[in-house]
């Protein structure tokens, strides 16, 4: 994510910060992967599908977005302590 490029590239996302940057993120990922899961089961429920798929659609929604999120958080991380400019993963 650009916020993890940019607090790599100014210093404020070092050691010292980086767990709290983590929890942050975490939290993140709860508050938009459940707004879109809801979103989905309503949505899903609307259009009459059977609860076998809604369960179906509604995990692969939260899936996909959680991994979205967390490899955007992790992916900017992971190239700074191999030593590769963070700012490529953008």
């Amino acid at each position: 994510s650009s916020k993890v490029i940019r607090g790599l590239a100014v210093g404020t996302l070092n050691n010292r910060t980086l767990k709290s940057y983590l929890w942050i993120e975490t939290k993140m990922t709860i508050c938009i992967t459940f707004i879109l899961s809801t979103a989905g089961i309503i949505r899903v429920a609307l259009f009459g599908i059977a609860f076998p798929e809604t369960v179906a659609i509604t995990c692969s929604l939260f899936m996909i977005v959680a991994i979205s999120i967390i490899l955007g958080a992790f992916l900017p991380l992971s190239m700074k302590f191999m030593g590769i400019d963070p700012a490529h993963s953008s």
